[in-house]
């Protein structure tokens, strides 16, 4: 009986008889949610969820339907913020987020969903009721010493890390700050969507109704904010455009990893200031391990020794019997800085890369997981730093 007692009614209204029992099924081991199942049709529900002690909603719509948005907005308005709303709709286009958003509904799915993705959604929804407003994101961020060294492999990979192995529904996105050239879209076959363009003038206008148009989604859950590659652009954009962009992304995600371009922009010192983790990706050859030298260099002299990187040798080997570099090599150029190393293992990186999945949808045991792991999990690293992170005053305390 006391574990009924915790439990929170979930009101699931559907007309899809195959959905209802999908999710009747998904929930029944469930010590954290009770679900009702109401089968009248949104347009004709009435004070259903008054006063039933509803905890949250899950609305099954098709969300083209103009009247069935109305209805929406009804319920909405009933409920008075008293409990959240999960959508689920049949249709996706950018106007039906903007009602959504504008509605203030918790969450959307769009059909088909598993019912994972479900849960999980209900996951966040209670653990953000629970959670400390004044939780700070983690900020990841991955910056290469030179071109080709895997740093968009290695920052998708820890995202996907931190996605999987986060208990109660922390969420991650993925943010591409290779503005002209990024590829975290196209490693992810996922469709670019952060035009640029719309806020460079005003950033202002960057909302949490256009960031979410503004989203790409991963088959995976993951979140990614990437713009359309412009191959005959090389410009930089202003530093409230990226702090803008910043601040909104850690105030919706629990994790944040930043995929950084090797060129140095005025905004990159501003990024690197508001990470919690920052990574320099390398590899094993000599001109590339002295660059890494450089970069350490720099980003302690620009920061004043604020930001303090740690250097992961990606396609790492252990020369033993020839005349290459050894792992004391790598110790004796890189000191305290070097945090290990990721096997080399380009077989499996390519066809991951080619398929646009998430390494361990390959091989889940891979040598290149297990060694990323042991650099990016929460045991094995060390406690972050308690800062504010890419607040509107960090930049203006620096533009002062």
């Amino acid at each position: 009986m006391s574990g009924e007692k915790h439990q929170k009614r979930f009101f699931l209204i559907t007309n899809d008889k195959e959905f209802a029992r999908e999710t009747r099924t998904a929930f029944a081991a469930s010590e954290m949610v009770e679900l009702a199942v109401v089968d009248t049709p949104l347009t004709e529900l009435r004070g259903e969820l008054q006063g039933a002690e509803c905890a949250a909603a899950i609305i099954d719509m098709d969300a083209s339907r103009l009247e069935e948005i109305d209805a929406l907005r009804r319920v909405t308005r009933r409920l008075d913020g008293a409990a959240p709303v999960i959508v689920v709709t049949r249709e996706y286009n950018a106007g039906a987020v903007r009602i959504l958003v504008q509605l203030q509904v918790a969450d959307f799915l769009v059909k088909p969903i598993s019912t994972a993705d479900l849960v999980r959604a209900c996951q966040r929804m209670l653990a953000g009721a629970d959670r400390d407003a004044n939780a700070e994101s983690q900020i990841y961020t991955f910056m290469p010493a030179a071109g080709g060294v895997g740093n968009t492999t290695l920052a998708l990979q820890t995202a996907f890390e931190l996605h999987n192995s986060q208990q109660g529904g922390a969420t991650t996105c993925v943010v591409d700050l290779n503005l002209q050239q990024g590829a975290c879209a196209e490693y992810l076959d996922v469709e670019p969507r952060f035009d640029i363009s719309e806020i460079e003038n005003q950033p202002e206008r960057l909302d949490r109704q256009l960031l979410d148009v503004m989203l790409s989604r991963h088959a995976s859950g993951l979140a990614v904010l990437a713009a359309p590659v412009r191959p005959t652009e090389m410009r930089t954009f202003d530093t409230d455009v990226v702090v803008r962009m910043l601040d909104l992304v850690s105030a919706y995600f629990d994790n944040v990893v930043i995929d950084m371009p090797r060129t140095w922009f005025p905004w990159t010192e501003t990024v690197l200031l508001g990470t919690n983790r920052l990574f320099v990706v390398s590899e094993m050859t000599v001109p590339c391990l002295r660059q890494t030298q450089r970069l350490i260099k720099a980003i302690q002299d620009t920061t004043a020794r604020q930001a303090r990187p740690a250097v992961i040798v990606n396609r790492f080997e252990q020369k033993m019997f020839d005349n290459g570099i050894r792992q004391a090599d790598v110790e004796e150029l890189l000191g305290e800085f070097f945090v290990g190393g990721i096997a080399n293992n380009y077989k499996l990186v390519r066809e991951a890369v080619d398929r646009g999945v998430p390494l361990q949808a390959i091989d889940a045991n891979a040598n290149v997981i297990r060694d990323l792991r042991r650099i990016i999990t929460p045991e094995a690293a060390a406690p972050a730093r308690a800062k504010s992170l890419f607040g509107l005053g960090l930049l203006r305390r620096r533009s002062a």
